[in-house]
């Protein structure tokens, strides 16, 4: 079956399970959700929506969060990983923020030039806070990526490609969450029966089903 054939069935089972995507990370605005974002790698959607609201009380726009000391952004963020880098770059970010004007913008070039923000975070500002299709790699899109035979799984740059090259571009952002989620609650990393899994079954070669159950 080509890849485009699977993306088409793949597609229709993601609707099925997932008709409505809404965004699981709480934010008001893109720079509330660029916050959001950044304090998410390596962390649980769920513990960062319980620290934020915290963290917006006293920082819910750049100049609020340049004006705190990184002890203090910390001291708030302590129970997030990494929160000792992730501190800094916020307050970072805040001060790049402020000498480009204040505004979180939607623009590629300007948000991947903030500290601590990658593609994939950019990517999902774009898509999510400005409605700019994007398909934001993370773990879970790679794995299942590669697991489904959609990509290589060389390196998330060639997976975006290639997931590009497969779903049509009004999908992007859909399809980026109803895949996270997916991963999340049908097809894990570990311990996965492939052949009982809804897309795994019959999207993963049976060299891909061998090598991962042991057969």
């Amino acid at each position: 079956m080509r890849r485009s054939e699977k993306a088409i069935l793949i597609g229709e089972i993601l609707d099925e399970l997932y008709p409505e995507t809404p965004i699981p990370l709480d934010h008001n605005d893109p720079y509330t959700l660029l916050v959001a974002v950044m304090l998410s790698a390596q962390t649980t959607d769920k513990k960062v929506n319980q620290v934020t609201p915290k963290l917006f009380q006293v920082a819910k726009n750049p100049e609020e969060m340049a004006s705190l000391q990184v002890e203090e952004i910390h001291e708030i963020i302590r129970e997030i990983g990494l929160a000792p880098t992730k501190a800094r770059n916020l307050r970072k970010m805040a001060g790049q923020i402020l000498d480009d004007g204040g505004v979180v913008r939607a623009d590629w070039d300007f948000l991947e030039s903030l500290a601590g923000v990658g593609h994939k975070t950019a990517g999902v500002v774009m898509a999510q806070a400005f409605g700019v299709p994007a398909f934001p790699v993370d773990t879970h899109i790679h794995r299942l990526a590669s697991r489904w035979g959609l990509s290589d799984g060389s390196n998330v740059v060639k997976t975006e490609g290639d997931l590009k090259a497969v779903f049509p571009e009004e999908t992007w952002t859909k399809r980026h969450l109803q895949i996270i989620f997916f991963g999340r609650e049908h097809c894990p990393a570990l311990r996965h029966n492939l052949l009982e899994c809804r897309i795994c079954s019959w999207a993963s070669t049976k060299t891909r089903i061998r090598q991962e159950m042991g057969g």
